[in-house]
């Protein structure tokens, strides 16, 4: 018997049972569903955190105090102090690896103007800031090295500080907000930026000379970390070794000590962040691709129902000359069939679920080709899996027992 007759006779038998066949399929087409669209949000999410930081910079470097990359959870007070002034001016003036250089002092605290008040961030910085971490000035301008040498009360705010202190839609170029007890100037609004890759709001931050915040605000003397940035991209992992160099020997540590600083590139952070996000991906998947098992067990469960069924099917069948072969190859054929029918009903299924999280919950998703191509490999495997054991109980039957099956 050949195999158009095969399938001929495998629709039939299908057809015969069209609510079955579906139920029988949901399993496949949850499965497959399933697997489609957390990939599509692991890869979103994952493309989503490569975009954000190489927007940041990818030959921007963080050099924080203590030996964790924020300081470590048990860090002690002392070794957070370990930043100071005169690293920062040292590394400034020996390492011919950066181009851009700046301190970071920065605290938490209520921007007031008004009656009205938000939550927020300032971060003392200097003029070369804004080019290290790709801010830019929207409207008005950025203080000036004389501003940080007499510690100005000068400052820049993002969009998020600007919607919730100026409700009424004021110019805030001009205006003095507090925070604290110390009044600002505000001189200029930056460009909006919208989230980071971890979701936090880079609008929602004031930024001014560190001096100010250090002396005013403050009251220290030490840095809260250095950010720089490399002359190129390729001379960052130079410059990293060459500032580690600079801040031991500053330091006055031996080569037996561990380092009181870290310094972390970009590079080492979009590593992080995809091996973390391909992490999740593949236990989504993971969790998704059960349901494609339980598809499987269903579809063994049937066919196994539907060779009881059809015994006396088989044996006449048998009789009049088909082989065992022909037999098994119609079952599985059957099993085939209703697999890659609900991985076809999943691919779509998935596609619109990817589409469907983007709009409402604004989700990044990206659905690779490969992910499509993989469901009808996996669901194909499913079939002739579950269903080859089925098939071959019923191409070893007897003929005459078969036919005497009541």
């Amino acid at each position: 018997m050949n195999l158009t007759n095969l399938l001929k006779i495998a629709l039939r038998a299908l057809s015969n049972n069209k609510f079955r066949g579906f139920l029988t399929m949901l399993g496949i087409i949850i499965g497959v569903a399933s697997v489609i669209t957390m990939l599509a949000i692991g890869q979103g999410s994952k493309l989503s955190i490569q975009d954000q930081i190489s927007k940041m910079g990818t030959n921007m470097m963080m050099i924080n105090p203590g030996q964790g990359m924020f300081g470590g959870v048990r860090a002690s007070a002392s070794s957070m102090q370990t930043l100071k002034m005169t690293d920062y001016e040292s590394i400034s003036k020996n390492c011919k690896y950066i181009s851009s250089i700046s301190p970071v002092v920065n605290s938490a605290g209520q921007a007031i103007y008004g009656t009205n008040n938000t939550p927020t961030a300032i971060i003392g910085v200097n003029t070369q800031y804004l080019d290290i971490r790709k801010y830019a000035v929207e409207n008005g301008d950025m203080f000036t090295d004389r501003d940080v040498k007499v510690a100005a009360k000068v400052c820049l705010v993002g969009k998020t500080v600007v919607e919730n202190l100026f409700k009424k839609g004021e110019n805030p170029l001009g205006k003095v907000i507090r925070f604290g007890k110390i009044p600002f100037k505000i001189i200029g609004v930056l460009v909006e930026k919208g989230n980071n890759a971890m979701g936090q709001d880079q609008d929602d931050i004031i930024l001014a000379p560190y001096s100010t915040v250090q002396k005013r605000i403050l009251a220290i003397t030490y840095l809260n970390s250095i950010v720089a940035s490399a002359v190129t991209e390729d001379a960052t992992n130079k410059a990293k070794s060459e500032i580690s160099t600079i801040l031991r020997t500053d330091h006055k540590l031996k080569a037996k000590d561990d380092d009181d600083f870290n310094i972390r590139t970009q590079e080492e952070m979009l590593t992080m962040m995809s091996s973390t996000s391909d992490l999740l991906t593949v236990l989504l998947a993971a969790i998704a691709a059960i349901s494609l098992l339980v598809g499987g067990i269903g579809i063994m469960n049937i066919m196994y129902v539907s060779v009881t069924e059809r015994t006396r099917e088989i044996g006449l069948r048998m009789s009049i000359g088909a082989r065992g072969v022909d037999i098994l190859l119609q079952f599985l054929i059957e099993a085939v069939l209703i697999s890659v029918t609900g991985g076809v009903i999943g691919v779509f299924l998935g596609i619109g679920s990817s589409l469907i999280v983007k709009s409402i919950a604004g989700w990044p998703i990206y659905i690779q080709p490969f992910t499509i191509f993989l469901s009808f490999i996996v669901c194909t495997a499913t079939g002739i899996f579950f269903g080859w054991y089925p098939a071959q109980k019923a191409s070893s039957l007897d003929p005459i027992d078969a036919l005497r099956y009541e």
